[in-house]
């Protein structure tokens, strides 16, 4: 009767195992990704796309993710944040404060985590960074404090400079900030900034002229324009032999001088880890905003030859990379 028992047992468990197993596979999370800055094939959406696989979500089995990017001069964010929230999607990833901001204003119930947000207590986006409140949470980096370190290693790079370009968009919350940073460091390292606005992140303007006129010998740069508008900004550096210095490793990579940034790509993969916590049933509310702990140096010696510079060898060994 034991063993007749035990066959019955194994018998119902062989039926049930693929109801369950179906009902598993079934279970779908699904992600809105809404971004300012990237397309998804980029290395730091990718870099959320592995971190969830990382921590358990294949796509097509287990996790859907939609994707809503803008890369023009058109505002279309609002537009791609409601096309998500009709999606019902379980969280939306938002990676920086225009974007965040479209998708806070397309629902107040949906959780979204943020990427790479600049301030985001200064921005509003949260109450506090230890308990963000409301559905919002994720990372945030504190651009406009870091501004005085890249001045610093601007003039460490190249100690001539005098006269620098500040690049700044009157429209993001954070620039003003920036600004009064970098003013405020400039006269103990003996440099004097120049505010130049840039309004678009496709379209330069006037700026390009207004530099020229200025006569400054270098650009310091905390806007975050499209590809296309990136290389004309690297390029004109090149061609006016203007050193330069980013918030942003891209701009590196395409020929600028240097860049110093916390790793976006990490931005992205953290805000993996707030998916995987709200989706376990944690309220992005209760859940304390984080900050990078680590920052990035990136070097270009093959622009810094171009421009007849010799980086001291002070700031290389400060560098996490060289690009020779």
């Amino acid at each position: 009767m034991r063993l007749i028992g035990l066959a019955v047992v194994f018998a119902v468990g062989l039926t049930l195992a693929p109801l369950v197993a179906e009902a598993q596979a079934g279970k779908l999370s699904r992600i809105g990704v809404l971004m300012n800055l990237y397309p998804p094939d980029a290395d730091p959406p990718q870099a959320l796309r592995q971190g969830l696989r990382d921590l358990g979500y294949v796509e097509g089995q287990n996790l859907v993710i939609d994707w809503r990017y803008q890369l023009g001069r058109d505002n279309r964010l609002p537009t791609l944040a409601a096309e998500l929230v009709r999606l019902k999607p379980d969280v939306i990833v938002a990676d920086v404060t225009v974007a965040i901001r479209a998708a806070m204003q397309a629902t107040s119930t949906i959780p979204i985590v943020m990427a790479i947000s600049a301030d985001a207590v200064g921005s509003g986006l949260v109450s506090n960074l230890g308990r963000p409140g409301r559905n919002v949470t994720g990372v945030t980096i504190m651009l406009a404090e870091m501004s005085a370190k890249r001045l610093q290693l601007l003039k460490e790079a190249v100690p001539n400079v005098s006269r620098v370009a500040v690049l700044w968009n009157p429209a993001l919350p954070w620039h003003p900030a920036m600004l009064k940073d970098v003013e405020a460091a400039a006269p103990s390292l003996r440099l004097q900034p120049i505010a130049i606005a840039v309004r678009s992140r496709d379209d330069f303007g006037n700026a390009f002229a207004e530099i020229a006129s200025a006569r400054v010998d270098a650009l310091f740069v905390s806007e975050t324009m499209t590809p296309t508008a990136r290389q004309q900004l690297v390029d004109f550096a090149a061609k006016n032999r203007l050193p330069t210095v980013f918030m942003n490793r891209d701009y590196v990579a395409a020929g600028g001088l240097m860049s110093y940034a916390p790793n976006f790509s990490d931005g992205f993969r953290h805000a993996a880890q707030y998916v995987d916590k709200i989706l376990k049933g944690a309220r992005p509310g209760d859940l304390p905003v984080e900050q990078p702990t680590k920052f990035e140096l990136v070097v270009n010696l093959k622009t810094a030859k171009a421009l007849g510079l010799t980086i001291p060898q002070s700031v290389l060994l400060q560098s996490d990379q060289v690009i020779q």
